[in-house]
């Protein structure tokens, strides 16, 4: 390796600095990385850098950085080997001067494979047990060093060429992809038929599941129809819900439920296809307000008639006769600023007043029949 410098005349720091200007000439070659390496320590020893001030270190370091074209980064960490070791030698390629010692050898990466391979590849805290009883209680040699490995480092060595060798081929577990429903937000473009479906369970007690009440509104109307279940499994479901639907005085286009699986499964989307239902959508991830309209009404509508406490499960035949025989009529039908020119004859048939007093009338006998200690207003 040959270095051809015309430096000698720069042999202090006003003509370093004068180089720099480019007020001095001189012209180099620099053939190698080695090259550039001499050049640097020959230039710290000549202008004993160690000693300098830090003004005049830094004129030395624009100087090399000049004629070795090494970024400054570079030229910190020779002049740091350099001032460490008084050498400055190119470790790239080269294993490092003080390398860790393997503590795990080829070897030992391929027994958790065999492992592995025998047990279906067990969880870290498992297959730990597993390579400790292998050598202390079995006293198997082979699993010397990996009797007291940790739960982290099985991990590593699962990640080694050796361990995939001998390793089961593993595909990583893969979510399950549900195709019922398209997940977006239904678009109504102002036409009735478009309903929203959600689920509000009535509180446990004793360990007692309470009923659920599936509440159904139209997005556009606002009109709405409430039934109860004692399970929301589609033995008990599927009846009542394909009442709901049916029980809309227009024709029902579209079906929106959050991602509950009670209304995402093969027997809700069976009984939306047998009604003509055409779409079925399902809300969004991280879009909290595709199923807004419903969940206001679970607190406005049901919360504020059968309220929070708990209603037994076996109280749910009930509690639907009187949703479906009061409570939805006077919702849809008594609702303030709400007409329907086909309905005129039973929203005629008696007064909002009327009918508000009707529904209280009924929800009070109904709870008394729950519970005969209980007043309702």
């Amino acid at each position: 390796m040959i270095v051809t410098l015309r430096t000698e005349r720069i042999r202090t720091l006003d003509e370093v600095r004068a180089f720099l200007e480019g007020s001095e000439p001189v012209d180099f070659t620099l053939n190698d990385r080695d090259s550039a390496h001499l050049l640097v320590r020959r230039s710290l020893e000549r202008f004993r850098y160690h000693r300098l001030g830090k003004r005049d270190k830094g004129l030395v370091k624009a100087y090399l950085a000049k004629v070795t074209g090494l970024s400054r980064a570079q030229l910190t960490r020779l002049i740091a080997q350099h001032k460490r070791t008084g050498h400055i030698r190119d470790r790239r390629g080269k294993p490092p001067a003080n390398a860790f010692q393997r503590r795990y050898t080829p070897g030992d990466a391929a027994l958790p494979a065999e492992v592995d391979v025998a047990y279906g590849r067990l969880s870290g805290p498992a297959t730990k047990e597993v390579l400790r009883r292998r050598y202390e209680v079995h006293g198997d040699g082979r699993f010397e060093r990996l009797a007291h490995i940790s739960n982290g480092h099985i991990y590593n060595l699962r990640k080694r060429r050796d361990y995939r060798l001998g390793a089961l081929s593993l595909d990583k577990t893969r979510p399950v992809q549900v195709s019922i429903g398209v997940r977006r937000k239904p678009d109504p473009d102002g036409r009735p038929g478009f309903v929203r479906v959600d689920t509000v369970h009535q509180g446990d007690r004793d360990g007692e599941k309470g009923l659920y009440a599936l509440n159904v509104v139209d997005q556009v109307t606002q009109f709405e129809h409430i039934g109860a279940v004692i399970r929301i499994t589609e033995i008990f479901m599927l009846p009542v819900l394909e009442d709901l639907l049916t029980a809309f005085p227009f024709q029902v286009r579209a079906f929106h439920a959050d991602n509950g699986s009670e209304y995402i499964n093969h027997h809700v989307a069976g009984m939306l296809n047998k009604l003509h239902i055409g779409q079925f959508t399902k809300s969004r991830p991280r879009h909290s307000n595709d199923n807004a309209l419903v969940e206001s009404k679970n607190g406005a509508i049901v919360r504020k008639w059968l309220g929070r406490a708990h209603i037994p499960a076996e109280c749910a035949p009930a509690v639907n006769d009187f949703l479906r025989d009061h409570l939805c009529p006077f919702l849809n039908f008594h609702r303030p600023g709400v007409t329907f020119e086909q309905l005129d004859r039973l929203a005629a048939s008696a007064s909002g007043l009327q009918a508000a007093k009707s529904v209280r009338e009924a929800r009070r006998r109904l709870f008394h029949s729950l519970d005969p200690a209980a007043s309702v207003a």
